[in-house]
């Protein structure tokens, strides 16, 4: 095999019929009678759902909206967009009152404001990592980062307890809107259809529990530019395809690639492929234009978030 940049390009139709002949065996062999998917107005639900339309039919494919008052709101506006033109059924449920109930907000905003004093329901929060990674080298610690009404913003390095703290707050986001997907999953014996790519999922950018408790992960194997490639053959919506890919879990508008991946998808997917499938760094600079300390930052990288997030794959440990 020769490692270049086109080797994450796939046959669409194929991989299409592939992934509709999977989805419709896995229903049949659950016993299911068709699929819930949580729509978020991003190209990898707007994807599944797709999938699932055109594997089990429209009237087999139940779509969730779950937004929350952080939501951007473009987010349940392409939603709907797409379920529309999907032409499934469609159900929205503000999931705010939950997180109230939980006090998501209350017990993530105590941490900010320990932090920031000042901090309030005027303002904006989020977490990032370090920028661009191929250009320096930084460990991956979070900064907090708020901005108030003005757009002034500040920002502050994140201690590992208040980190994890946050991170506990916002994962509970996830975990409700499962807890929703799976009532109607079981209320219409359908199963849940989940949304994780191979970027995300190799990375262990995802919710255990949350958006990583499903039944079917379709996505799994392919890239997230693999992912752009089927659903613009399968004809997503052009919003959706162009917009910029975010967790949209914080007030504060935060990419995947500031939260994350420090690296842009296309550059991200070709060295994540090189460092799976051990292509040698020689040949992975030639290809790609970049220096051997380059590669080797993004290699390790890779390595330690695999390594730190192994238990997000695993079911619970029992005794035989």
């Amino acid at each position: 095999m020769v490692f270049h940049k086109d080797i994450l390009k796939i046959d669409s139709k194929a991989e299409a019929d592939r992934l509709c002949a999977f989805i419709k065996k896995q229903a049949a062999e659950m016993k299911r009678d068709g699929a819930v998917i949580g729509i978020s107005g991003g190209i990898d639900s707007a994807l599944s759902a797709e999938l699932c339309v055109r594997a089990l039919g429209k009237d087999k494919v139940l779509a969730l909206i779950l937004p929350e008052k952080e939501s951007n709101p473009v987010s349940a506006e392409y939603a709907s967009m797409h379920a529309k033109k999907l032409g499934v059924n469609t159900i929205t449920i503000d999931i705010t009152p939950t997180l109230e109930g939980f006090e998501t907000y209350k017990k993530r905003d105590e941490v900010i404001k320990a932090i920031f004093p000042e901090y309030n329901d005027q303002y904006k929060s989020k977490i990032t990592l370090p920028a661009d990674l191929l250009a320096r080298d930084a460990f991956n610690v979070f900064t907090l980062k708020i901005e108030d009404s003005k757009g002034n913003v500040k920002s502050a390095r994140l201690d590992t307890r208040s980190m994890r703290s946050i991170v506990a707050a916002t994962d509970t986001k996830q975990r409700t809107r499962m807890m929703h997907l799976y009532y109607y999953a079981e209320m219409n014996n359908y199963l849940v259809c989940g949304t994780t790519n191979r970027s995300e999922d190799v990375q262990g950018f995802f919710v255990k529990y949350g958006d990583g408790g499903v039944d079917i992960e379709p996505l799994a194997h392919l890239y997230k530019t693999q992912v752009y490639q089927l659903a613009d053959y399968l004809g997503v919506i052009k919003e959706i395809i162009k917009r910029t890919p975010s967790p949209d879990t914080f007030s504060f508008v935060v990419t995947d690639e500031e939260m994350y991946f420090r690296i842009a998808y296309d550059t991200l997917d070709l060295l994540l492929y090189a460092w799976e499938n051990k292509v040698p760094i020689a040949e992975v600079c030639q290809a790609m234009a970049l220096t051997e300390e380059q590669v080797k930052r993004a290699f390790r990288d890779f390595t330690s978030k695999h390594n730190a997030t192994q238990h997000l794959h695993i079911l619970p440990p029992r005794l035989v």
